[in-house]
């Protein structure tokens, strides 16, 4: 019984793991300055669609896989544009996911917006 618990604790907490659906301001900071946009993300299990872009009229597809409290997106340019980041990694802490950008070019920031 005293195994169990452990375990059963686990799979609790795996079960009540934060959604991370919902919009969210982007700040993404590099040697060159800080960047500002938004995000939308969209979570099914372990799969997250969405887009990201610098505005919600201009937005860039992407797709991304959670593992436990991380997250690993990347992006889907459209011909004739560029994106600010290939692919990023980010932890998820509450309403705030930080990690990194294309590895070590800068680093990058999603704050969940209220939703009405």
């Amino acid at each position: 019984m005293t195994r169990l618990l452990p375990i059963t604790l686990l799979l609790a907490l795996a079960l009540h793991a934060a959604d991370i659906t919902g919009p969210y301001n982007v700040t993404i900071t590099t040697p060159d300055g800080k960047i500002t946009g938004k995000a939308f993300l969209k979570q099914n299990g372990r799969t997250v669609t969405g887009w990201v872009g610098p505005s919600e009229s201009d937005p860039m597809p992407i797709t991304g896989t959670m593992k436990g409290n991380k997250l690993a997106i990347k992006t889907s340019p459209q011909p004739g544009r560029d994106a600010a980041f290939n692919q990023c990694d980010l932890t998820v802490n509450g309403r705030k996911l930080t990690g990194t950008i294309d590895t070590n070019k800068g680093t990058i920031e999603f704050l969940k917006r209220a939703t009405p």
